[in-house]
């Protein structure tokens, strides 16, 4: 497995969100929803329209087996209402164009999906992941509430958790800025 990063920048998560667009209101909802969310990918694909209209999203992990129940955010909400105007609720969030009928796109495309992104911007140690570690990060941001953000993406200590989100790497780097002998 690949070490992937968060994406930091806002105006760079902006000028992503426009690309995706372009080429697809699907490829725009499922980075839009990724770092919205902090899902890992393999729970993101399975969804359907009928788990994500409510306001809460509840859902069993695939990797932990644990229950999570997430509030929508009000923008996602918005987003989801938009982007799921024509489908049916039995739909899957992020139909594959192959396949066969009412079947998911498979992880691969995703990271597909992401890596061409990242390509498109200069972007290196991107990969699905990413979606999740950049909710991470810019929920440890705006919160600054290690444990909040450890309790969201379930694990299970906060060491894991600042390593996880970059902010080790961030701490150390302006460190390293400040040193001098």
């Amino acid at each position: 497995m690949n070490f992937v990063q968060p994406i930091r920048d806002q105006e760079t998560i902006e000028a992503i969100k426009e690309y995706l667009m372009q080429q697809s209101h699907r490829n725009y909802m499922l980075f839009v929803f990724g770092i919205n969310t902090g899902l890992r990918i393999q729970d993101i694909l399975k969804l359907k329209v009928r788990d994500v209209t409510g306001e809460y999203l509840v859902m069993t992990e695939m990797k932990t087996g644990k229950r999570k129940i997430m509030k929508i955010t009000p923008v996602l909400k918005r987003e989801i209402k938009r982007y799921t105007a024509d489908m049916k609720p039995d739909d899957v969030l992020f139909p594959s164009r192959q396949g066969g009928k009412n079947k998911p796109i498979k992880r691969d495309m995703a990271y597909k999906i992401m890596k061409k992104a990242a390509n498109e911007f200069g972007l290196v140690d991107i990969g699905t992941h990413t979606l999740r570690k950049t909710f991470g990060y810019h929920m440890y941001q705006k919160t600054k509430d290690i444990t909040l953000v450890q309790n969201m993406l379930n694990h299970s200590d906060k060491s894991i958790t600042m390593r996880y989100i970059g902010m080790d790497q961030d701490m150390m780097d302006a460190a390293m800025n400040r040193f001098g002998l």
